[in-house]
């Protein structure tokens, strides 16, 4: 094999290995931003279910209160007036 096909030969396989590496870390790169985008999106969600979670159990006591607020109103005995003869 001639110097010059070597010298050919091995400038496209240079050419190819490099834009195979130059494709694959801008596929990572791209990636990557997919990932940060993903995890703040997470982030939120998970902060947004936390808080709505909060809620949910602030309501849900207060109603519970109430209810027993109620209960305790019911169950009381209620005193009849008794009539003065």
């Amino acid at each position: 094999m001639p110097i010059e096909n070597f010298s050919d030969l091995l400038s496209r396989v240079t050419e190819n290995s490099t834009g195979e590496i130059d494709s694959l870390v801008g596929e990572f790169a791209r990636l990557r931003g997919h990932l940060q985008t993903d995890g703040e999106r997470i982030k939120r969600e998970v902060e947004e279910y936390r808080a709505l979670s909060q809620q949910v159990m602030e309501l849900t006591k207060t109603i519970s209160g109430s209810v027993e607020k109620v209960r305790a109103s019911v169950d009381r005995p209620t005193r009849v007036p008794q009539e003065k003869d």
